[in-house]
C-alpha cells in the first residue's frame, strides 16, 4: 500500500506553484485594468478620434441619425421630406396601403399634414435601422412590422386620424387639412399664485 501523505518538500513545491499562479493573475489583472483605463480615457476625450472625425484605426464615424423632421426648416426640411417621399411613394404605398375606405383613409397629399409627416418620418427611420442586417440581424424586419408599421398605419388611417377629411375612395381624390384646435396659453406664475387658495 502506497502512502499518499504529502511530504514537506511536496507542500513547498505546491506553495511555490500557487504563488506563481497568483503573481501571473495579478500581472494579468494589472494589464487588463490599464487597458480599461485607456479605453475609458479615450471615450471621455472624444472616442479616440483624430481631427478627420475618424477613429484611430481608420474607420469612419457612424453617421448621426437625422433630427425629428418637424424641427427642420428650409432646405434641410425639403431635402428630408424629398427622401421620405421617395420611400413612401416607392415602398410604403404600393406595398402596404391597401384599399382606401372611410375606415382606412389616405391622402395623396400626405406631406401637407404635419402629424402624418411626423409619423411617416419616424416609420421610415425605424425601417432604415431595422432592415439593415449589420445592425439588427434577421429579426429586424419582423420587429419593424410589429412595433412600427402596424401601429403607425392604425393611427394614420384611422377614421379620426390626420386624413379624416381626405379621400375615402381611390376614384374620388380629396384633400383637406383639418383645422388645428386653438392652444390656450399657459397662465403666468403670478396668475397661478393669485388663483391658489390661501393656506390656513
Amino acid at each position: 500500500m502506497t502512502d499518499n501523505t504529502p511530504t514537506l518538500d511536496g507542500l513547498a513545491e505546491d506553495l511555490e506553484d500557487i504563488k506563481a499562479n497568483i503573481a501571473a493573475f495579478a500581472s494579468q489583472l494589472e494589464t487588463t485594468t490599464n487597458k480599461v483605463e485607456q479605453v475609458a480615457s479615450a471615450v471621455a476625450s472624444g472616442g479616440g478620434q483624430d481631427n478627420d472625425g475618424k477613429d484611430g484605426d481608420g474607420e469612419k464615424e457612424r453617421p448621426k441619425t437625422p433630427p425629428f423632421i418637424l424641427w427642420l426648416t428650409g432646405e434641410k426640411y425639403a431635402a428630408e421630406l424629398e427622401a421620405l417621399a421617395g420611400w413612401v411613394t416607392n415602398l410604403l404605398v404600393p406595398t402596404y396601403l391597401g384599399e382606401v375606405s372611410s375606415s382606412a383613409t389616405w391622402c395623396a397629399s400626405w406631406w401637407a399634414h404635419p402629424a402624418a409627416v411626423a409619423r411617416l418620418h419616424a416609420l421610415w427611420l425605424a425601417w432604415q435601422e431595422l432592415t439593415d442586417p449589420e445592425t439588427c440581424g434577421r429579426t429586424g424586419p419582423s420587429v419593424w412590422h410589429r412595433d412600427h408599421l402596424d401601429p403607425a398605419m392604425v393611427h394614420l388611417r384611422a377614421a379620426d386620424g390626420p386624413f379624416a377629411a381626405c379621400m375615402t375612395h381611390p376614384d374620388r381624390l380629396q384633400h383637406d387639412v383639418l383645422p388645428v384646435p386653438p392652444v390656450t396659453p399657459l397662465p403666468t406664475r403670478a396668475a397661478v399664485a393669485e388663483a391658489e387658495p390661501a393656506t390656513v
